[in-house]
């Protein structure tokens, strides 16, 4: 007698609600819920060949946070620690950024970090001008319009520069400017805080300022 054929075994419905709230160990914070927009977002930042970074890259570092998240910090670019990982701010800056969150009253699983590359550029040096265009036009700007956060904060000169056409940091560093319907601050890189750990304080009172102005009109819970 022929043996039954064989049946595969049943595997559950697919949903997004088991994505939810799957939060990543320290330093990271929650990943995008399975099925959203910035999870599909994240999926093609992590197959982009758009510009020539995706030659010498070992991973892209899509953005990483909930998709409630009422505060976006955006870096410059992945460094050898994302690289390796394929998660944004994990190396030692972003230790320091997890820090300075916890101090001043919030943590990494309430906000959405990402960078305005997504491949680290060779030796660490400054992403040139076609691979800030073209990783913006491809992911950052729909990252930002998917997410809408009440406040986005630009960590550093190159982030500053790359979403407002600011040079000097100082000229808009801790200051709430709105542009396009958004409120964006700008502060100092935890790399520059790494480098002059005074810078920390300043930091740390920016941070507390952009807090403040993401939790207005926030509804109750």
């Amino acid at each position: 007698m022929r043996p039954p054929p064989l049946r595969p075994w049943p595997l559950p419905p697919l949903s997004s609600t088991c994505w939810e709230g799957n939060a990543v160990d320290e330093p990271g914070g929650e990943m995008p819920v399975k099925g959203t927009t910035l999870d599909l977002i994240a999926e093609e930042v992590s197959a982009c060949r758009k510009c020539p970074l995706a030659g010498s890259r070992t991973k892209a570092v899509p953005g990483e946070g909930p998709g409630n998240a009422r505060m976006m910090f955006v870096g410059e670019a992945p460094g050898r620690d994302e690289d390796l990982s394929g998660r944004p701010f994990v190396g030692r800056g972003g230790k320091l950024l997890s820090a300075a969150l916890e101090t001043v009253g919030t943590s990494r699983k309430e906000v959405f970090i990402t960078n305005v590359v997504k491949c680290r550029p060779p030796r660490n040096r400054v992403p040139l001008k076609l691979e800030r265009d073209t990783c913006k036009g491809a992911h950052l700007t729909r990252e930002l319009e998917t997410l809408g956060p009440k406040v986005v904060v630009l960590l550093g000169r190159t982030a500053s520069f790359s979403m407002q056409g600011v040079r000097a940091l100082g000229e808009v560093r801790g200051k709430l400017i709105e542009r396009d319907g958004r409120t964006y601050l700008s502060t100092y890189h935890p790399a520059a805080i790494l480098r002059n750990p005074r810078l920390r304080s300043t930091f740390e009172g920016d941070l507390k300022t952009a807090l403040a102005a993401s939790r207005r009109n926030k509804p109750p819970k």
